[in-house]
């Protein structure tokens, strides 16, 4: 059986889908948090942008897992 296409659409996927998630999390609403002049208070996730968060770490195992895979299986 050869599991290598299947790891290549595994990457494909979760890469696309980590990309999303990331971009609908949101962090420090303006260019100036990104640039350090933000004096936000630390809050704990709840609610949807904790699945957010949980989903995006879940994606992100997927994608590595499957990247060292592809790489352990003999062509």
């Amino acid at each position: 059986m050869n599991l290598v296409p299947v790891f290549q659409t595994s990457i494909l996927i979760s890469a696309v889908l980590v990309v999303l998630l990331i971009l609908l999390q949101q962090r420090g609403a303006s260019l100036g948090a990104g640039l350090g002049g933000s004096g936000e208070l630390f809050t704990t996730r709840r609610g949807l942008d904790k699945s957010l968060f949980n989903t995006t770490i879940v994606f992100v195992v997927i994608f590595v897992l499957s990247i060292l895979g592809l790489l352990l299986i003999p062509s």
